[in-house]
């Protein structure tokens, strides 16, 4: 949006991603403090990472 205008993003869709990183950067940041085993720890970080990556595409272009 500084160098172009053919990206046109609200407020909300900078509410929404900053939202979206944020929960991403919580939920990993609890994993690595709470859960001991390496294994797990490492599978729920995948689920996140997956679900944020699964949500993102679907906002950017409505893949689902």
């Amino acid at each position: 949006m500084v160098y172009t205008d053919s990206v046109d993003w609200s407020l909300l869709d900078f509410l929404v991603m900053g939202s979206l990183l944020l929960a991403v950067g919580w939920g990993i940041n609890w994993s690595i403090e709470r859960i001991q085993q390496t294994i797990f720890r490492r599978i729920l970080q995948c689920l996140i990472i997956g679900s944020f990556l699964l949500i993102w595409i679907e906002l950017a272009v409505g893949l689902f």
